[in-house]
């Protein structure tokens, strides 16, 4: 299985979990009386909605049917979503190290047309070096063996491939110079990243830009966040927020616009491409 089908398949999950919610809404019905139709809990309903877990097809065919589906195609269609939702994941490889919230991300990175982020507290996974991640994920894991860090960095390099593979997403990074400032690991890893950022940032999919402390205060004032956008039109952008042991996944529009918004202005604010590329030259010297 290509790493693009086992991605889409959590892009269908969440693709089919929105379209039960719309269903059920514009019923009137209640996630409570979804639940019970299925001997299910409230939760559980929220959940599927969500597309956080794995879809029945007896579960399915009982939700359409009490949200009055009876056309045959459009019934089809949804099971048929349902059933290429449940196909698993290249990451579940690493289930051993990897949190369930998390899987659910890496999925949607994985199948994104567009990834915008800002970061503060250190490059994104995306764009680090192996030794760097190493630095990470051993300052992030303390009292983690050593086998266990080595996978969650394998998993972390195995995630990147995707930047550069021939449907690489768009990626647009504003990195808040306080990421490149704060040292994991030794000298020479830290120039080794900021190495790696500059040859990464000339890359054509890829956008790098640096929020200098110059500026002063700015729009990413609330922290870090992750902006997924996908090729698939009925579904809407997602804004990934990570939290220290779960992870929040927002998809109304006017929580989505407020970060759009922020994104802009940190776009707009932060020195230019080209700029920012000569501003990570001259951290290099000076590291």
């Amino acid at each position: 299985m290509s790493a693009g089908e086992s991605s889409g398949s959590v892009v269908r999950r969440i693709l089919l979990g929105s379209q039960l919610r719309r269903l059920r809404e514009s019923r009137g019905i209640t996630r409570e009386a979804a639940g019970y139709s299925i001997r299910a809990s409230e939760s559980k309903i929220s959940r599927m909605e969500l597309g956080r877990v794995s879809f029945k097809a007896r579960d399915v065919e009982d939700l359409l049917t009490l949200y009055g589906v009876a056309d045959e195609a459009e019934r089809d269609s949804l099971l048929g979503l349902a059933r290429e939702a449940n196909v698993a994941g290249w990451w579940h490889s690493y289930g051993d190290v990897l949190p369930g919230w998390f899987q659910t991300y890496v999925g949607l990175e994985g199948a994104a047309s567009l990834i915008r982020i800002y970061e503060v507290q250190f490059v994104h996974g995306l764009l680090q070096t192996e030794a760097y991640a190493h630095a990470v994920v051993s300052r992030g894991m303390r009292g983690a063996s050593p086998a266990e860090i080595d996978r969650r960095v394998a998993l972390r390099l195995e995630r990147q491939k995707a930047l550069v593979s021939e449907r690489a997403p768009t990626f647009h990074a504003v990195l808040d110079e306080a990421a490149l400032r704060r040292p994991y690991g030794e000298r020479e890893v830290m120039r080794a990243q900021l190495r790696h950022l500059i040859d990464m940032s000339e890359q054509p999919n890829i956008t790098l830009q640096v929020m200098p402390f110059s500026h002063g205060g700015h729009a990413g004032e609330s922290g870090a966040f992750t902006m997924l956008r996908f090729p698939e039109s009925d579904l809407s952008d997602i804004i990934y927020l990570e939290q220290l042991t779960s992870a929040l996944y927002l998809d109304k529009p006017e929580e989505v616009a407020q970060y759009e918004k922020a994104m802009a202005a940190l776009a707009q604010e932060s020195p230019s491409p080209e700029e920012s590329r000569d501003l990570l030259r001259g951290l290099l010297q000076l590291t």
